[in-house]
């Protein structure tokens, strides 16, 4: 493997070929607004070329893993929301599954595609924030605030699920607290009608626009080789032209009844990861409307009376609702022993759940596969040789967020 440490950089260049004879050291963050959030890149510069970059981790790190074992399975849910809170839902239905899938548990057919109409919503709030950071980074911030207003609409269809917005607590091990209201079916049925011809004015606005595509193609390119090589998945890795997306290759939530395509780039560059989520946005369109359209009826959660609290108005009234709600609040449930490993498709890619349990109320071990952290790590070499604005687009485009980095 090429050897890109610093000092052999230092030893290759010439002094000669130096723009200004002189190297400097550039830290670009832990606080920098370019960098959308608290992370730090020690940068070696020649005038604006980057000969050597060293990231930095760690700045936001909570220790959600550990906190983990010490509480009981539902409340782990507010944890997974701290981690890509553009797309918080996604990390709380993903790690409900994970739980049953250690309990033993079927949920119903509309639990399924319930979660499957918030998860896509939740994967266009987080494509249009990247994509229009994206624009705003290479100069052009109006699509960033036409986009901002329909975040703000599903913003609004996550209040009529669980009454938040961007730390959403949604769901519940098992299914959803409630079923969509009355005011949910109205803002969804008004987003799939007249998001579809607002978000083609964004397109217009930065596909084949000149100076963007200019400031895009060709900056942070990385192989579809190097990206395996790294661990990449999700939209990073697509955009290599590898057609991995968890949703197909290993099924949940019954995504297997839906119809749609897997978008994917050839070379791996800003512009190549930006285009994947433009038209993965598109395919979360159909297939809400195809989840939404062919909702099944039956009951919104599943019958685990040990997980799921009992009505209001029986814990008022009878002893029996009273202490399962009080078991089920101060996490007086035991779970089976047992090892598992669910994934969903994050906003970022594979998003996974590895849970240990001892047979106790908390796990015994859990650990997060976070995408970002992953693919952070071919940063450094995605950059070097490019000049610093090629840098910013580039760290856009990945959608690195901090949460999910250091979890």
């Amino acid at each position: 493997m090429k050897d890109n440490s610093l000092s052999n950089i230092l030893n290759q260049y010439d002094s000669k070929e130096q723009i200004d004879g002189q190297l400097y050291t550039l830290n670009l963050g832990p606080t920098h607004p370019a960098t959308h959030g608290i992370f730090q890149n020690i940068l070696t510069m020649d005038g604006e070329r980057i000969l050597h970059a060293e990231q930095t981790v760690g700045y936001i790190h909570r220790a959600f893993e550990k906190i983990s074992e010490r509480r009981n399975y539902a409340q782990i849910t507010t944890l997974t929301d701290r981690m890509n809170y553009c797309s918080a839902p996604i990390n709380n239905l993903g790690w409900h599954m994970t739980v049953e899938k250690l309990i033993g548990v079927e949920v119903p057919k509309r639990v399924d595609y319930m979660r499957v109409i918030l998860m896509e919503l939740a994967r266009i709030g987080d494509h249009l924030i990247c994509n229009g950071v994206t624009g705003m980074d290479s100069g052009a911030i109006t699509g960033l605030t036409y986009m901002f207003i329909e975040r703000e609409r599903i913003y609004d269809m996550y209040e009529q699920i669980c009454g938040a917005r961007m730390t959403t607590n949604m769901g519940r091990i098992g299914g959803f607290e409630r079923d969509f209201t009355p005011k949910f079916h109205e803002l969804i049925k008004d987003f799939l009608k007249t998001f579809p011809p607002r978000f083609k004015e964004f397109c217009t606005l930065l596909e084949r626009n000149r100076i963007f595509m200019d400031r895009t193609i060709g900056a942070g390119a990385i192989s579809a080789e190097r990206a395996l090589s790294y661990g990449f998945t999700g939209p990073n890795l697509r955009a290599t032209g590898v057609d991995y997306d968890v949703r197909v290759a290993q099924p949940y939530s019954s995504y297997q009844d839906f119809d749609f395509i897997i978008p994917v780039g050839t070379s791996g560059d800003t512009y190549d990861r930006f285009m994947v989520r433009q038209q993965e946005i598109w395919e979360s369109i159909k297939i809400i409307k195809q989840a939404y359209e062919n909702l099944p009826e039956g009951p919104f959660h599943a019958d685990v009376p040990d997980f799921y609290l009992p009505e209001k108005a029986d814990v008022y009234q009878k002893m029996e609702a009273l202490i399962y709600h009080f078991k089920i609040v101060m996490g007086e449930t035991d779970v089976p022993k047992g090892e598992v490993y669910h994934a969903v498709e994050g906003g970022n890619g594979e998003l996974g759940f590895y849970l240990v349990s001892d047979g106790g109320r908390s796990p015994y071990r859990l650990h997060f596969r976070r995408p970002c952290f992953i693919y952070y790590q071919a940063y450094p070499e995605m950059i070097t040789g490019s000049v610093i604005s090629d840098a910013i687009v580039t760290m856009c485009s990945m959608n690195i967020i901090a949460g999910e980095l250091d979890a």
